[in-house]
Formats: C-alpha cells, sequence, structure tokens
C-alpha cells in the first residue's frame, strides 16, 4: 500500500494492500476500496462507500458525500461502485437516501468525466458514459453502454435504456428507449434514430440491427399508428429479435412519458 504522508485514512477505513493514495486525500471511516485502486490527490472519499478493484479516482473527486436531500437526517445509506471505473476530476457521486433505495449503484468499467454528477440513489449499469459536465438526477436508471453527452441534465426518476446515445447540452424529463440516439430539451427531445454505431462495436449482427430498424420506423416514424397500436404491431409482427423484445419491454414497463418524437435526421 502507498499512502502519500500528507493523505488522511480514517482507522475505520479498509483499503487492500495494492491501493495507492495520493497527496492530501481524505478516506473517511467506512469505505472500503479493492485491490489495485488509485485514489488521487485532494479526493474525497465518504462512507459507507464500497468500491470493487481497479479503480481510479481523480482529483478533487468527491466520492459517497451525503445525499443532497433536504429530508435527509444522517441516515447510514451506501454508494457501492463496481470494477474498472475512472472517475475523473472534480467528479461528484453521492450515497442513497432513505426515501429511495438507501443507496447508489454503479456498475463496472464506467467513465465519468471531469465536473460529472451522480446524485443519490441513482443506478447505472456497465460501461455507461457520462461526458464533462453531464448531471444526473436522483433515482435515475442508466442501463449497460449508454452514453450521456456533456453538460446534459438528467431529471429525477427518469430511466435510460441500454445502449442510448444522449446528444451534448440535452434536458431529459422523459425516459429514453434502448438503443436509440437522442437531443434536445425536455417537450423538444427527439430521437434521432437507431444507434447503429454503438450496436455495431458491440457485435450485435446487421440482420438484428436491420429488424430494429423495421421496429424503429414502426414506433417512432409511423405517425398514424398510437403507441400502443405501433408496440401491438411489432410484438406481432417481430417476434424473434432480441434487441425489439427489450425495447418493447422498456415501453410496458415505464411510469413516465417515453420520447417518442422522432426527427427526419434517419
Amino acid at each position: 500500500m502507498t499512502i502519500h504522508s500528507t493523505a488522511i485514512v480514517d482507522l475505520g477505513a479498509e483499503l487492500d494492500s495494492s491501493v495507492s493514495v495520493g497527496p492530501y486525500a481524505v478516506i473517511e471511516k467506512g469505505v472500503r476500496i479493492g485491490a489495485d485502486c488509485k485514489i488521487g490527490p485532494h479526493a474525497y472519499l465518504s462512507g459507507p462507500l464500497t468500491m470493487g478493484k481497479s479503480n481510479s479516482i481523480g482529483a478533487f473527486a468527491c466520492v459517497g458525500a451525503p445525499p443532497q436531500d433536504i429530508k435527509y437526517k444522517g441516515e447510514e445509506t451506501i454508494l457501492q461502485i463496481g470494477d474498472g471505473n475512472i472517475i475523473r476530476e472534480y467528479c461528484s457521486i453521492h450515497r442513497g437516501s432513505p426515501g429511495g433505495h438507501g443507496a447508489t449503484t454503479i456498475g463496472s468499467n464506467c467513465m465519468f468525466m471531469a465536473y460529472s454528477h451522480v446524485a443519490h440513489d441513482c443506478s447505472l449499469g456497465n460501461h455507461v458514459i457520462l461526458v464533462n459536465n453531464a448531471t444526473l438526477g436522483g433515482h435515475v436508471e442508466i442501463g449497460d453502454r449508454v452514453t450521456v453527452g456533456g453538460m446534459t441534465a438528467v431529471h429525477q426518476f427518469s430511466r435510460i435504456g441500454e445502449y442510448a446515445f444522449i446528444g451534448g447540452m440535452s434536458g431529459i424529463s422523459m425516459d429514453v428507449p434502448p438503443y436509440v440516439m437522442v437531443a434536445g430539451i425536455r417537450n423538444d427531445m427527439q430521437v434521432r434514430g437507431i444507434n447503429r454505431i454503438g450496436l455495431k462495436r458491440a457485435g450485435f449482427s446487421p440482420e438484428d440491427i436491420r429488424t430494429l430498424g423495421r421496429a424503429f420506423t414502426w414506433i417512432f416514424k409511423t405517425k398514424d399508428l398510437l403507441l400502443q397500436e405501433a408496440l401491438e404491431k411489432v410484438r406481432t409482427e417481430i417476434v424473434d429479435c432480441v434487441l425489439v423484445t427489450r425495447m418493447i419491454d422498456f415501453f410496458a414497463v415505464s411510469n413516465r412519458n417515453v420520447v417518442r418524437l422522432s426527427s427526419d435526421d434517419e
């Protein structure tokens, strides 16, 4: 273990022997850090916080602070972080709140660029990217391999489906279906098309992507179909594509409005 002489590590913190801690970092009681993690200078880690292996925490990042919730009265909640995440300088990630899940959860192999923020009770999957200044309100759910563009704000309780791509400087106040690209602000939010590049990079077959494109046309671009009619048409005519099934299921469990307004880009 390498701990700089100016760092402050509480005796109640648990650090693997391979962890390195930079100058002036502060690690409080209740923090547990796995193997091969690197804590940068001036980083502040507050518990309860559990972190897996091979995570990198940048300078001045604030990880595990209490929720920004006026109802919070010091109850014990937690932040859980997986493996291989990169949390860059000045990022902030907060613990859960008693009124939510009591936990904020981060998957593995995510990247949080400078100044991005994850609020209390958020749940993020794996390989998620938050670009600089992206901000998640409380209770946001984000699926695997989602990219949230720079300076984008996501409203509390919103859901973003897997492999979605959010354009920079957007304002998300509705649920975003999986596999699509969206951009815009609130009521002007528009679905721009299928995230074809992201799906190709992830190894999905050209046939699956083409089939998803058919479903996309019926759901988002056929103006004479109501949403439920479009979903039923897709459900009955496309029965063997996992991407399409997951998209339909996303609509079925949504408790908020789902972005459906489509642009003419695709």
